[in-house]
């Protein structure tokens, strides 16, 4: 604790506190250092234990002076690494605290500015007033949302979710989705199909990010949908998963499209073309989420025939539930 090394080489044998523990308290003294563990007994599986409780490597004995000064240097290197790596997640901690209050809260502004002109509490303005207005509004919602899905991208970290899963009926989930977007499906005059077994298991997760990622995928099969379209939504088991499908008759995806919609900023050529706005980070952050969830998600899809978004998250074994 006093000396703050880089690199600890611990025996796991030793008189008092053996090397576990010892591995153990180093974490929580700094859990920069990089610990190796010395074993004696040449075995895998002391070394397997070592590691899955934090340590970098291990150096089986006896060992030559030319073995330690390898595993030293690889020590040093992964030291190195996460010196680099934790400068990263600060300057990203700092930039998104930047762009919170530094480009959102200005924004935020500008648009109430916006609702007191359009209101007529500044005085009358010209319909090319308001017409200009309106569009600027627009924009700035754009904006806003925009920066509101990036923050949430940044901030979505799966170590820091599992810590808060509890256990979660899916299906309440789903229907909190559902709520938040029926004003879209009413004003697409999109038909919602549901098929739910009320028996459904429940899952370890983070329901308030589950509820944003399926509001996502609902958004888009409204957004991107026909006028007058449908989408049916349905809910079942599949051996140790729950298996969600949203399936809507929308403009549809190409093939050779599919294997980058999850990526950051991507938007497709067919929703380029359409009046509606997206940041292109929707599907990105679904694809966090249920990731973070130890899930799955898959897309099927035909330009001009609609799409089919497959969810996949491990249920909760009923005898496991307490």
């Amino acid at each position: 604790k006093e000396l703050n090394p880089d690199i600890a080489l611990i025996d796991l044998k030793m008189p008092g506190i053996n090397g576990m523990k010892v591995l153990e308290k180093i974490k929580e003294i700094n859990p920069g250092i990089v610990p190796i563990i010395i074993t004696g007994y040449a075995s895998v599986d002391s070394a397997v234990e070592a590691i899955k409780k934090g340590a970098y490597d291990y150096l089986p004995k006896p060992f030559t002076p030319r073995e330690l000064r390898q595993i030293t240097k690889r020590g040093l290197e992964k030291k190195k690494y996460i010196e680099a790596e934790n400068k990263l997640k600060e300057m990203k901690e700092l930039f998104v605290s930047m762009v919170s209050h530094q480009l959102k809260s200005p924004l935020s502004a500008v648009q109430e500015y916006l609702e007191v002109i359009l209101g007529g509490y500044a005085g009358e303005i010209t319909d090319k007033q308001r017409e200009m207005l309106d569009r600027s509004k627009a924009r700035i919602s754009e904006l806003i949302r925009l920066i509101k899905d990036w923050l949430n991208l940044s901030r979505i970290e799966k170590d820091e979710i599992v810590t808060r899963f509890t256990t979660v009926h899916l299906l309440q989930v789903l229907k909190r989705a559902m709520d938040f977007v029926g004003d879209m499906l009413e004003e697409k005059n999109v038909n919602l199909q549901i098929d739910m077994s009320p028996n459904i298991s429940m899952i370890h997760g983070d329901a308030e990010l589950l509820k944003q990622a399926f509001i996502n995928l609902f958004e888009n099969g409204i957004k991107f949908n026909k006028e007058g379209g449908e989408m049916h939504v349905s809910v079942d088991e599949k051996r140790d998963y729950i298996k969600v499908s949203i399936r809507d008759t929308g403009i549809g995806i190409s093939e050779d499209e599919i294997p980058f919609i999850f990526e950051q900023f991507y938007r497709g050529k067919e929703s380029t073309k359409i009046k509606e706005s997206g940041s292109g980070l929707g599907l990105s952050i679904v694809n966090k989420v249920i990731e973070a969830h130890s899930g799955s998600i898959s897309v099927k899809s035909k330009p001009g025939k609609g799409s089919t978004f497959t969810v996949l998250l491990p249920r909760i074994k009923r005898e496991e539930i307490k």
